[in-house]
């Protein structure tokens, strides 16, 4: 069964840092861009971040300078270092990987942050 499960999420002060993670099974996600999404209540989900297989990144603005994508290949896993964190970045995180044929979701994680 080809899963991704997001991992991390939880409460922290405004100011304060987590680390996400997408443990990717089931299938070799090496060759799949990724991405971060996230959804905050009464909002569309919105693009956070994707990384392409070599390693570039790119960010929305609204987080740029703050937050960190990475990826272990060998771990088939993505991550989402994340700091400065505002009230505002709290939502649903998601992960999200393009394969050649379809994309996958993981079930996200919740990130609030408290003012």
């Amino acid at each position: 069964q080809v899963q991704l499960v997001e991992s991390g999420g939880g409460l922290v002060q405004a100011g304060g840092s987590l680390r996400l993670s997408c443990a990717a099974s089931g299938r070799d996600f090496s060759n799949d861009v990724m991405r971060w999404y996230r959804q905050a209540p009464g909002k569309q989900r919105e693009f956070v971040a994707f990384i392409t297989t070599g390693g570039s990144t790119n960010y929305a603005d609204s987080v740029k300078g703050r937050f960190t994508i990475s990826r272990d290949n060998a771990k088939n896993t993505m991550y989402l270092q994340m700091n400065s964190l505002k009230p505002e970045d709290t939502a649903v995180y998601y992960c999200h990987a393009q394969g050649s044929r379809r994309v996958y979701w993981g079930q996200g994680t919740q990130v609030t942050v408290s003012s």
